[in-house]
């Protein structure tokens, strides 16, 4: 009988009901502690790396993950990263907001614009710390004030339903906030990567027409086949069982075609996301079965191959590392918090809850580590930048939900009340200001509409 020693797909199966177990156990035990398990899920994989097992007990860790091991994990990962990205995309309701665009569009700019300038300063202030041996200055800069200025849609998702905020004007401003902006991200990080010209063509305005002629040929022609292909499957069992594989290969095929193009294969997976039509109940039926699984088994793998990558240890024993650890985690929070309060107070949301808006922006999540393995990967940042921005990344979203409670941020105080003047049509939206503002209160730059009803993302 083979020893398990010896049989790489034992201990890779191993491995991996170990990451998974020990990340949803994690993730449990915070969630009953007032805390998105995702931040569990996250550091399961941390505790795994060298950071807490590689340091306590590096025989067992060496045991655990080994390099081929840890090379198949990372290569897994990927699947679970590109499928994520792919539901995310699909998750994408931009075209929702109406009468809100001018409100929303001042929040993205507050909410990004302010820790983005904070992320490029410190990046030019600490290079020796943050900047990647590949990584060219302009894109490397860019590329880190991008980091500081995420928000993670899914996690802050999940905070607002655990939260019951959710169904609430602030709950919706803030996830089509988030959703706007990670649009945006997903674009600047495109741009990044082309300006740093990590693989693909080497040659940015090439690579900029090919990107053009992908988005150009996906509205035009693969956004109206797959319209027709949902359409069809609606009542037909037999074409619907192709939904699933066929939405799941193209993901898999953008992937590969941006990989090649040189950018990031989430970028395909979520470009192709963005293109499956809304309102398809087979689409809707296929995301609910990949969901499940992805979360269940691929996710918790890309967080231990992020973990694997991560050790506190980078940052060494030099006061000057851990001086940019903290300026980097306080210009991260500072900067979502005054800029995204700042904007949406500015746009006419009453103090409290412009308070709580700039709270919820700083949720970062998923979002943040994915965006950081990125750069790291195509060596924009050194792998004590890595550390920095994933330790950030679980500080600022851990903060979210205790610093909510403390702001007074409940579904009973949140929930909008109800107009006590006859609803407005659709040409004469809601003020931003609620119903109790006095008439000297100032009119609000922008509207949006504040119904009890969830915006969708």
């Amino acid at each position: 009988m083979t020893s398990l020693h010896a049989d790489p797909l034992a201990r890779f199966l191993l491995a991996a009901a170990v990451v998974v177990l020990i990340s949803h156990l994690l993730g449990s035990l915070l969630g009953r502690l007032g805390q998105a398990p995702v931040i569990g899920e996250i550091l399961g994989g941390l505790l795994l790396g060298p950071s807490a097992l590689g340091w306590v007990w590096p025989e067992a860790k060496e045991w655990l993950l080994p390099k081929e091991v840890t090379t198949t994990l990372t290569t897994t990962a990927q699947l679970g990263l590109v499928t994520f990205m792919f539901l995310l995309g699909c998750e994408l309701r931009l075209e929702r907001v109406r009468a809100g665009r001018s409100a929303v569009g001042a929040a993205v700019i507050g909410g990004m614009g302010l820790p983005f300038l904070m992320g490029v300063g410190i990046a030019a202030a600490a290079p020796d710390v943050l900047r990647g041996d590949d990584g060219q200055h302009t894109g490397y800069l860019l590329f880190f004030g991008l980091a500081l200025s995420v928000t993670a849609l899914p996690v802050l998702a999940r905070i607002l339903v655990d939260m019951g905020l959710d169904t609430t004007r602030i709950g919706s401003f803030a996830l089509v906030t988030a959703a706007f902006g990670d649009g945006i991200a997903w674009l600047v990080l495109t741009a990044v990567l082309a300006l740093s010209g990590t693989g693909g063509t080497g040659d940015v305005a090439v690579t900029a027409a090919l990107v053009l002629a992908l988005v150009a040929s996906t509205r035009l022609l693969v956004r109206p086949l797959l319209a027709a292909f949902l359409s069809r499957a609606e009542g037909n069992e037999r074409v619907e069982r192709l939904v699933l594989p066929l939405l799941l290969a193209g993901a898999l095929g953008y992937a590969s075609l941006t990989e090649i193009i040189g950018l990031h294969p989430v970028i395909g997976a979520f470009l192709f996301g963005m293109a499956v039509p809304r309102g398809s109940a087979a689409a809707a039926r296929m995301h609910q079965q990949l969901q499940g699984f992805t979360q269940a088994l691929l996710l918790p793998l890309f967080f231990a191959g992020v973990g694997l990558s991560v050790s506190v240890g980078e940052l060494g024993f030099s006061a000057w590392h851990w001086l940019v650890l903290v300026g980097v985690v306080l210009a991260a929070a500072a900067g979502k918090f005054i800029g995204a309060g700042g904007a949406a107070w500015l746009i006419g949301l009453p103090r409290a809850e412009a308070l709580q808006f700039g709270a919820l922006m700083n949720c970062r999540g998923v979002t943040e580590l994915v965006v950081a393995g990125i750069g790291w990967q195509a060596g924009l940042i050194s792998s004590a930048g890595l550390t920095t921005l994933v330790l950030m990344a679980l500080v600022t979203t851990a903060m979210t939900g205790p610093l909510l409670s403390a702001l007074g941020a409940t579904a009973a105080k949140s929930t909008i009340p109800a107009p006590s003047t006859p609803e407005p049509t659709s040409a004469e939206p809601k003020s931003l200001v609620p119903p109790t503002a006095s008439a000297a209160s100032p009119t609000p730059v922008a509207c949006l509409p504040v119904d009890s009803t969830p915006v969708e993302v």
